[in-house]
């Protein structure tokens, strides 16, 4: 079972119903005992990092989706999902889960800012999370990036300047990008988190 994190916000509707597309279980985790009952965690995101730590620390969740990924169970963090993962974000200097080093920064690009559109990612390395949509273009909608180190980045995106568009490390996963609005790549790459997911139970049993 898929547990798709609920704090108060994102793009909740939109997640479950490609989830439903590829048909595949999941359910609305919104505490501790609900995040320890499923598999694996999507964290869809849409907003600014601060009030999205402030709901997940009301409910508990920062700390259970630090312990939820210390155990080894999949976790895959989409658009403000992803950002969270670090240290800190610069957008209103909030403190973030900390689960991968490095800190999240506006977009400096001549570019027009947010980054909102379709564009290619360009692989660093092979990718369970990427088969079959390494030449893929997906959707964007963001002004902040995250800087990361390069034994986690799985992509680069270039909007005037290259980005980070994809880490992965240790059964973690973020994406820039939303693939719950990228069509077939998007859900291609949901269906691969799901085959993901089914390994790591499988393993666990």
């Amino acid at each position: 079972m898929i547990g798709v994190v609920d704090y108060g916000g994102g793009n909740l509707a939109s997640v479950g119903h490609a989830l439903d597309r590829i048909q595949t279980g999941w359910q609305l985790v919104c505490n501790r005992s609900e995040v320890e009952a499923v598999d694996s965690l999507i964290f869809p995101g849409v907003g600014a990092a601060g009030p999205a730590m402030q709901g997940l620390q009301v409910q508990g969740l920062d700390t259970a989706i630090q312990q939820f990924v210390s155990s080894g169970r999949p976790y895959l963090g989409i658009c403000l999902g992803h950002q969270l993962l670090f240290q800190r974000s610069a957008e209103d200097a909030s403190a973030c889960l900390g689960i991968l080093t490095g800190e999240v920064v506006r977009l400096k690009t001549a570019e027009k800012v947010p980054h909102v559109g379709w564009n290619t990612v360009e692989l660093r390395q092979s990718n369970r999370l990427f088969e079959g949509v390494e030449d893929e273009a997906f959707y964007f909608t963001h002004s902040f990036v995250a800087n990361a180190g390069d034994e986690v980045v799985t992509a680069r995106t270039t909007h005037g300047v290259p980005f980070v568009s994809a880490v992965s490390a240790a059964g973690v996963f973020g994406v820039q990008f939303h693939p719950e609005r990228s069509g077939d790549a998007g859900l291609r790459l949901l269906t691969n988190f799901v085959g993901i997911s089914q390994g790591a139970a499988g393993n666990a049993h």
